[in-house]
């Protein structure tokens, strides 16, 4: 908000009007919608992520970030998050 003389504050000519704001809330529900409907049709994503928080609880690393990234890197987890798909396919 922009501040008057007096120190009262005026309308802010930045803020988004009523009818913006509630495009950004459809926006934003259905962002939330398509993200929702991506994980559940990509096995692989929640494979990567529990893969991933599962060796770092194990491991345990000083340095989060650098064990991210060394995981996110190797180059053998697309074959283990392939081999994991295989395997739950089987189970199922």
């Amino acid at each position: 908000m922009a501040t008057l003389h007096g120190g009262l504050l005026g309308p802010d000519p930045g803020a988004l009007s009523p009818a913006q704001l509630e495009q950004l809330r459809r926006f934003k529900i259905q962002t939330r919608i398509a993200n929702e409907k991506y994980l559940r049709t990509h096995k692989e994503v929640e494979l990567l992520i529990s893969g991933f928080f599962r060796e770092m609880f194990l491991k345990r690393p000083d340095d989060i970030q650098e064990f991210a990234a060394d995981y996110f890197t190797d180059p053998r987890l697309p074959n283990k998050i392939h081999m994991q798909l295989i395997k739950e396919k089987k189970a199922a």
